[in-house]
């Protein structure tokens, strides 16, 4: 084999294997050739799995890493989540679940490389696509552009994340093979000069190994920049492959699929992806056979938590907020335990190994057991818990009121004595409308609803909306148009309501001191706590199918939203995150505040469509 080394580095890290990387020490070289990847001047193909840190309890990361290997994958993707690790301006976390680097570190002690994409865009059906909330607040920023304010955000960001990351690279002694700059930016843009300024700005945070680009085949060559490796997403037609690889360098490899999709994310009031595993093991035998390097996304997607679910949103679709399981119909389900789809595609990995190999045993499943029943004691509804409210003439946006996420209330006067419409201009994303205090209706964003026919009686009446972020748009050109609340005017019978007071409903964190009695003030979304006790943790899937809509909290953790439109219609509650004995839990119910009996099962629910489109 004629190789051309294109770039060559060399560390001290872990000594390599066939089949990723051991816990004793050697010198290695990471490089490129005409149409393959070195390794210690061997070729050496990727066969990787992306799995993301922050969707799976630190707890289990060593585990979901084991049962990687144990289907054959020698590296696992990742992204690096800007709004996670910078969740307020200039205030940096990586502690905990944000950990990164200690994941990385993990990954190596257990043998695996690692592929990197911490570029400040993820999509990844993750909020606002990886971007923190507070960038709209800057005047003038625009993500993904040249725009300055954006640039010097950017950059503070790199910085921080090559402080934690770039010393783990293999050419530093690490197991990152590669770092991806930017990410699909040909299916947003074609600007080279603003894709230069990335890889500069990669390099001067220490990024200074290999550094490649990834796009779909229709966008590979908007989105590539000259001098970096090319890689495909979406395409496994090893022919198809290579020519689009080859087109943009030099008649060269290597070859490497930077995303290889076995099945599909969910969103709200749609049939849950699955896929059978048949319709892609012939794929994935012929692309290795091929020689070329893949990514599985996802390999294991887990569970998107708290408040980090995105959305899609194009003038051809309706807004499309994603659901809270990340399960993605992969090879390692929700949970972390192996499907038929890994053993199939174990077989057929097992195929390719070198001489004399062989792959570790599968890790049994986990155990997993339904709970006692859970009945709420204490509860109080918004209207009680919400503290101080902002008056202002008009409505606010959540990122006026400096709150990322969660809910607000929006209260003023209106007056009475006709039957009229309501009508909320750009109402982001789901509203519940009270007159008085009395529930008269929803709003709902997904299905193009901004008007409510509402019969008021005379005099003046307390209008008060309590509304829902349910995801910032992820993908697509409506990055920009990603403010939330209600960024126009409300008007009743054609009037424009004024003298407006807001009430930040963030949940970042439930104060459960003020959840005191059990009286129900009425249909009013309402915050319900309980406990339940446990002698041995183990996995559980809390089900929703009898509640309405909201979120739920075990011991702190806020593990998702739940809807009983469908699909999804249990929680995944892992066992690392229960304690022996007591274990606290509160959810806010929006729609069916009545609800005060909680059950679990051992398995999910996650193909139980209760809503047509």
């Amino acid at each position: 084999m004629k190789i051309q080394k294109l770039l060559s580095f060399s560390a001290l890290i872990l000594l390599t294997l066939s089949f990723g990387c051991s816990k004793e020490s050697g010198q290695h070289t990471f490089s490129l050739a005409d149409s393959t990847f070195m390794l210690d001047d061997k070729p050496f193909q990727i066969i990787s799995g992306e799995i993301h840190y922050p969707r799976v309890p630190r707890e289990a990361w060593r585990d979901r890493m084991k049962m990687a290997k144990a289907m054959g994958l020698n590296t696992i993707g990742t992204y690096v989540f800007w709004n996670l690790h910078e969740p307020e301006k200039g205030k940096f976390d990586f502690s905990g679940n944000n950990d990164i680097a200690e994941f990385v570190k993990i990954a190596k002690q257990e043998g695996l490389w690692v592929i990197l994409r911490p570029s400040p865009y993820v999509c990844a059906e993750w909020e606002f696509g990886g971007y923190p909330y507070w960038l709209q607040n800057e005047k003038g920023l625009q993500v993904r552009s040249r725009e300055k304010q954006y640039l010097a955000e950017y950059k503070k960001y790199i910085q921080e994340i090559g402080k934690q990351l770039a010393p783990l690279q293999i050419n530093h002694g690490g197991n990152i093979l590669m770092v991806q700059v930017e990410n699909e930016y040909g299916s947003y843009g074609a600007d080279k000069v603003y894709l230069e300024m990335n890889r500069k700005m990669f390099v001067d945070a220490g990024f200074d190994g290999l550094l490649y680009t990834c796009d779909p085949e229709k966008d590979i060559v908007k989105g590539h920049l000259k001098g970096l490796m090319p890689a495909i997403n979406g395409q496994d037609n090893p022919v198809k492959v290579k020519q689009a690889i080859k087109g943009l360098n030099e008649g060269k490899g290597p070859f490497f699929i930077a995303e290889w999709y076995p099945a599909w994310f969910d969103w709200w009031g749609t049939a849950h992806h699955k896929v059978p595993a048949a319709q892609y093991t012939g794929k994935l035998d012929t692309v290795l056979a091929a020689g070329i390097s893949i990514n599985m996304y996802m390999f294991h997607g887990g569970s998107t938590r708290g408040f980090m679910n995105g959305a899609n949103f194009r003038d051809t679709i309706p807004f499309e907020p994603q659901i809270s399981s990340y399960d993605y119909d992969a090879p390692l389900d929700e949970a972390g335990n192996a499907t038929d789809k890994f053993m199939k595609f174990r077989e057929v990995i097992a195929k390719h190994l070198p001489k004399g190999e062989a792959l570790p045993a599968v890790p049994e499943a986990k155990p997993s057991t339904a709970l006692k029943e859970i009945v709420f004691d204490k509860q109080i509804d918004v209207f009680e818990y919400r503290g101080k409210g902002r008056s202002n003439s008009d409505p606010l946006t959540f990122e006026d009121m400096n709150q990322a996420y969660g809910y607000m209330i929006y209260k003023t006067n209106v007056n009475g004595g006709k039957k009229a419409e309501l009508k909320i201009d750009g109402l982001r994303d789901y509203g519940i409308v009270f007159i008085d205090g009395e529930r008269k209706g929803t709003l709902d964003r997904r299905l193009g609803e901004e008007k409510l026919l509402l019969d008021i009686p005379a005099g003046v009446h307390t209008l008060e909306i309590f509304v829902e972020n349910m995801g910032r748009i992820n993908f697509g050109p409506n990055l920009l148009k990603n403010k939330k609340g209600i960024i126009g005017e409300v008007s009743f019978a054609g009037h424009v309501l004024k003298s407006w007071t807001m009430y930040s409903l963030p949940f970042d964190r439930v104060e459960t001191l003020k959840l005191k009695g059990s009286k129900l003030s009425g249909n009013v979304p309402t915050l319900k706590s309980g406990s339940f006790d446990v002698v041995n943790p183990t996995d559980t899937y809390l089900d929703f199918r009898k509640w309405g809509k909201g979120v739920v909290w075990v011991n702190g953790h806020n593990l998702g939203k739940y809807w009983s439109i469908g699909p999804q219609q249990t929680i995944y509650l892992p066992a690392e995150w229960q304690k022996k004995g007591r274990n606290e839990v509160v959810v806010l119910e929006l729609n069916k505040p009545e609800n005060n009996i909680l059950t679990s099962l051992s398995q999910p629910i996650l193909d139980d469509l209760q809503e047509k489109k």
